[in-house]
């Protein structure tokens, strides 16, 4: 059985054996790896129907014209994708919805003191590259800011995180109406506005330095693949750290009969105007600047000293948006699976994009689509997956993974009571597999990985991965959030799984419905970041600095289809918990750690201060003031917590044990005993949610990770614990230490109730002996462990 290929005869391989008497029932369903030769076949037909060729020409079609939502080529796509999903074999359908899109009517930014100059705040066309000459596309702008008319002094905040605002505040400057400039970096764009607007700042710049994607990187397009000096990031500066999809519909469906609230009230729309700039519009305004030199972390690579104001620099920004409903289309494409029709395997990647959008988001999507094509094939040599397939193009994902969420919201209760596991894609190229996603599917995608060869170095891409992390740690030390996947490398072991933080579509399915997730990309060789989100975005770039020979678009389709291949017909879902647990046990210890260095740092300013150590370490003529002190640091009680993520791990390692003596012997379960297993498994997902959600954020309610409030793109995990502590909300912490406990012990009696289904008649002795000759921690036989 196909089980066996998600890792279960590697554990009993190890020495295990089946205790109990098998049990057998008419028609048997085992456990036996019985079936992996007819796998293999399958997987190898699906591999050789997986074309570059089609690929390349659906790339090129799709990234033809401006596809932003709401455009003229977006719906002709999505209507293009439809009938190719059609064509492949799929039933196929539109799913519509009305939400809010606010697209710019008018910006200006203007240097009216101490000289004059107006941004461009266009993108002038590349000679040999047809997009960038194409009328109809949106000139560069941030959705989700608000419409304004100031002017006011600059000051540059560097990247306009929380740390760059102490910063300011301890040399003395407020920003407090003034206009912001910062740079693109080191977190979300949305959260970068916000943070402006909570200091009091009246409107926000956010432009692109060479330092990070420029000339300085690389060579700028077209010579390079670098961003040109005219180049602009566009993008989203909604709050996604609140909510996602449609503002005015949060956490229902926006369909025609939704509740909307009104668009003041809508808490992830910012409250100030806010334009991106390139580094070519913004150079003259930085120079401009005045007030104390920078400091060294903070100075990118324009050539010009840089200042932090407050002026003499004066600016004028104004904005107007179009406040209107737009027509989401989603694709969704459905192939009834033959034995569990009613437990479905998602697949999803968005198809709009800022302007052409060929890397972001079609080099994903395209992949996708040679998915869905390779499985018709498959279909039509008589194979039928076991689980009902879902693939899904979402339309909307750049303005707030809008498509995504109104249709995940919309169809929650099904959803969460039919679908095993969410596999996305976004954005591809040459280079690396990115392993994310969660834990509980560790085994299973390393399996995957180690199985696809990668196509320039040979070997696996696994391999090639583990190869990366252990020379990138020779180059220099890794951060301890890294340390377990460079010595899983080292070993050779299984990769761990990267967390889930925000930016992309799964958020909707993990995130909010609880549904197990992955997010697969190849990147890191290719030369696209400089393009990200701008008119150069196209598939001349994409095809001499993406991915020229499509080698690993082929790579992403094999490595996302053969994980839905796998999933859709293991008669036993594919999940294994002992990773899941070792991950959980590894965030408790780290927040707790996070809580006493926070009380030493606390400590330490207050000794430092009153030594009168900050006095005399300043500068006189440029006096810089002490830290921000933390104050009083309580006792937290991590006691429960730590106890709930031990009997976590217990009840995991039961679980996965149960599963791999059920692989070895000659198992067999009744068919309802297996639907009511995989039910029990469906579900354990689920069981992490946090009843009420995150503090101050209640749509998202996964408790092990979610986007950071203040990283946006960034995991937070135990988020509604870790952020307390880090903004110092000792309430909300001490508030939700058990609520989290109160979780993970529901997860581990819903792993006992899976376990208890599997081997009724194991003996705890026996379970004790087989954990140590797995070389695993021996699960304690106390209630609820019973065997």
């Amino acid at each position: 059985m196909n089980l066996m290929r998600s890792g279960a005869a590697r554990v009993a391989a190890a020495g295990l054996a089946w205790s109990a008497a098998p049990l057998r029932a008419a028609p048997p369903l085992g456990f036996k790896a019985d079936a992996g030769a007819a796998e293999l076949a399958a997987e190898q037909t699906f591999d050789a129907a997986v074309d570059a060729a089609d690929i390349r020409g659906w790339l090129q079609q799709l990234a033809s014209a401006p596809n932003h939502v709401g455009s003229p080529h977006d719906q002709a796509n999505a209507e293009a994708m439809l009938a190719l999903f059609r064509s492949f074999g799929w039933d196929a359908h539109l799913e519509t919805f009305s939400v809010l899109y606010p697209t710019p009517k008018s910006g200006r930014v203007e240097l009216v003191a101490p000289t004059a100059f107006k941004a461009r705040l266009a993108e002038p066309p590349v000679a040999g590259d047809p997009v960038t000459s194409l009328p109809g596309a949106l000139p560069p702008y941030l959705v989700g800011a608000a419409d304004g008319d100031v002017t006011a002094d600059l000051v540059y905040a560097n990247f306009g995180l929380p740390a760059d605002y102490e910063e300011l505040r301890r040399r003395g400057l407020d920003v407090a109406g003034k206009i912001v400039i910062v740079r693109y970096g080191s977190g979300f764009r949305g959260i970068k506005v916000r943070v402006a607007q909570e200091h009091g700042a009246v409107g926000c710049l956010i432009y692109s330095d060479p330092h990070e994607d420029g000339y300085f990187v690389g060579d700028p397009y077209p010579q390079g693949g670098g961003r040109p000096a005219d180049g602009v990031q566009r993008g989203s500066v909604e709050d996604l750290a609140l909510y996602a999809g449609d503002p005015l519909t949060p956490g229902v469906g926006s369909t025609p009969d939704a509740k909307r609230i009104p668009v003041a009230e809508a808490r992830v729309l910012m409250k100030i105007p806010a334009l991106p700039l390139s580094s070519a519009d913004a150079q003259p305004l930085l120079a401009a600047l005045g007030g104390p030199v920078a400091p060294a972390a903070w100075r990118g690579a324009l050539p010009l000293t840089y200042h932090l104001g407050p002026g003499p620099a004066k600016v004028h920004l104004a904005l107007a948006s179009d406040w209107s409903q737009v027509t989401l289309y989603d694709v969704i494409a459905t192939l009834k699976g033959s034995t569990y029709p009613d437990q479905w395997v998602v697949r999803g990647n968005h198809h709009d994009g800022w302007v052409a959008g060929a890397w972001d988001p079609l080099s994903g999507m395209t992949t996708e689509l040679a998915e869905a094509k390779a499985i018709g094939a498959l279909v039509r040599t008589g194979w039928r997956p076991k689980r009902t397939l879902v693939y899904c193009s979402w339309d909307g994902e750049e303005p707030g993974l809008l498509g995504s969420t109104e249709w995940a919201e919309t169809h929650a209760a099904e959803l969460q009571a039919k679908a095993v596991l969410y596999v996305n894609s976004d954005t591809n190229s040459r280079g690396f597999l990115k392993l994310a996603g969660s834990a509980s599917l560790q085994r299973m995608v390393n399996e995957v990985a180690g199985a696809i060869t990668d196509p320039e170095v040979g070997g696996s891409v696994l391999a090639r991965e583990r190869a990366r992390i252990q020379a990138a740690a020779l180059d220099a030390p890794p951060p301890p959030a890294e340390v377990k996947r460079v010595r899983a490398a080292e070993r050779g072991g299984d990769l761990p799984l990267a967390p889930l933080g925000g930016g992309s579509d799964y958020s909707a399915f993990l995130q909010h419905l609880g549904i197990a997730s992955l997010d697969y990309g190849y990147g890191g060789e290719g030369s696209v970041q400089g393009v990200y989100h701008s008119a150069y975005d196209s598939f001349e770039h994409f095809e001499r600095f993406g991915d020229p020979k499509f080698r690993y678009e082929v790579a992403l389709a094999q490595t996302a289809g053969h994980t839905v291949l796998r999933a859709a017909d293991a008669d036993v879902l594919p999940f294994h918990f002992s990773e899941l647990a070792g991950a959980v046990g590894g965030y408790v210890e780290e927040t707790s750690a996070l809580l006493s260095a926070e009380r030493e740092r606390s400590q330490q300013i207050q000794r430092l201060a009153a030594a009168g150590v900050f006095r005399l370490a300043a500068d006189p003529e440029a006096p810089r003031a002490a830290p921000a002190p933390g104050g009083e640091v309580p006792a937290l009680d991590f006691g429960p917590l730590q106890a709930a993520a031990s009997r976590l791990e217990q009840s995991a390692q039961a679980y996965d044990l149960a599963l791999a003596r059920a692989a070895e012997g000659d198992y067999r379960l009744p068919a309802a005993e297996v639907a009511e297993l995989n039910r029990t498994l469906q579900g354990v997902e689920q069981t992490l949610l946090l009843p009420q959600g995150l503090p101050g954020r209640e749509w998202y309610r996964y408790a092990l990770s979610d986007p950071g409030l203040y990283t946006g793109y960034g995991a937070k995990t135990l988020p509604a614990i870790r952020e307390a502590i880090e903004e110092h909300q000792w309430p909300v912490a001490e508030q939700f230490l058990p609520v989290v406990a109160q979780v993970l012990a529901a997860t581990a009696a819903r792993l006992d109730e899976a376990r208890k289904l599997l081997q009724p008649r194991l003996g705890g002795a026996g379970a004790a002996a087989g954990a140590r000759r797995a070389g695993g921690t021996t699960p304690t036989p106390t209630p609820p462990l019973d065997y």
